[in-house]
């Protein structure tokens, strides 16, 4: 009888190697921030596990274990995998235009039978992937500045136009902002950044005020001057503030907060959920948090920096960059430095898909630490 490759000594010895090169502090600040996402829920729902808080530690453990198996996945594998995934999250933004539901005024989801999902969340993935197998194997040279820049800015552009058509206006702005950020570590010209800011800012008052959706631009006069309509668009920001403020240094204490416990928060479990978290825990466990994101960022590119391929370098980056522009949005977001643009707070917000894209993502990450002496080759990991 043969012997599976599973039961192997060198396979399972080198399985051993791998599950123990994972980081698992990273791991641990993870599972930190998710504990008290489900720990907020739980408050604002009367000390109960329904509706959110159960489901979302249920979500979060399926998601650690796809991390952890993900992790054991060569380099080589994602990389041969990048253009077919960017590839089949385009065609999925097509097949949403064309047979996707539509909620809430927006036509965002494909069913599965029972199940729906947004394909957006695939792209997060899809451009961070595709860019870094592009970018493989690339001169520094051709990076700062040549005719080469016109593909990347095709992919980006693609899936940005998809997205914002749905409109998600959110999204496309996380999309496009990873991309931008991705061809900047690659190694993208100064001068041509520089250019770059000058004309997106010149763009934006144009782009409010000919582009956008009227509910869109009326957003971002919202976000402009929220008391101007306090009862109506200025809704969210307004609450929002109000839970900010009234938490004080240290809170109101758990399960007490006023905004959150009888609804006048809007959103609270999801895209509010850190204003929450101000209101019941004040400024220092407001703080406390986002020295944990601060401290999985770190780690996430501390793994970048060490791997020896570029094609690992830049993913981690990108996945990186990704869950940066989450937790920056959002936090704008929430204390009205941001228009209100439907971003969660990754990991404390209730929510599968994006949990599901962020936890896949940190499985690329960790996977880049575990494999972080693998060789890419040119071929198969770029388009040079």
């Amino acid at each position: 009888m043969t012997v599976s490759a599973l039961t192997r000594p060198g396979e399972r010895d080198r399985a051993i190697v791998k599950f123990s090169e994972i980081d698992w502090l990273f791991a641990l600040a993870l599972c930190l921030i998710a504990g008290t996402g489900a720990l907020m829920m739980f408050s604002i729902a009367g000390s109960s596990w329904e509706p959110w808080a159960g489901n979302h530690l249920i979500r979060f453990g399926l998601c650690f274990l796809a991390m952890v198996m993900l992790a054991m996945v060569d380099l080589r594998v994602w990389s041969a995998l990048a253009y077919p995934i960017y590839g089949v999250g385009l065609l999925l933004l097509v097949a949403v235009e064309a047979v996707g539901d539509v909620r809430m005024g927006a036509q965002r989801w494909l069913a599965l039978g029972p199940f729906s999902f947004q394909p957006s969340e695939v792209m997060k993935l899809g451009i961070v992937l595709a860019l870094a197998r592009f970018y493989h194997g690339m001169s520094a040279d051709s990076a700062r500045l040549s005719w080469w820049l016109l593909i990347p800015l095709a992919m980006i552009a693609a899936p940005v136009v998809l997205v914002a058509h749905q409109p998600d206006l959110g999204t496309a702005m996380l999309i496009a902002m990873t991309g931008l950020s991705m061809v900047v570590l690659a190694g993208l010209s100064w001068k041509v950044i520089a250019a770059g800011v000058i004309s997106v800012v010149a763009a934006v008052p144009p782009m409010v005020m000919f582009v956008l959706h009227d509910y869109q631009r009326k957003r971002v006069l919202t976000f402009l001057d929220p008391e101007s309509d306090p009862s109506g668009s200025g809704y969210h920001i307004m609450q929002s503030k109000i839970a900010l403020g009234s938490g004080g240094f240290f809170g109101k204490g758990y399960g007490l907060g006023s905004q959150s416990q009888l609804n006048f928060l809007p959103e609270k479990q999801t895209d509010f959920i850190f204003a929450t978290l101000a209101e019941e825990f004040g400024f220092l466990g407001c703080i406390s948090v986002l020295f944990l994101y601060g401290a999985v960022i770190f780690m996430a590119l501390r793994i970048a920096s060490i791997s020896h391929s570029h094609f690992g370098r830049l993913a981690a980056a990108g996945t990186t960059a990704t869950f940066a522009l989450y937790v920056l949005i959002n936090g704008a977001m929430v204390m009205g430095l941001a228009p209100v643009v439907g971003v969660p707070m990754p990991m404390l917000s209730y929510g599968g898909t994006v949990m599901v894209t962020v936890m896949i993502g940190f499985g690329l990450v960790q996977a880049v630490r575990v494999h972080r002496y693998s060789e890419v080759t040119s071929g198969s990991g770029a388009l040079l």
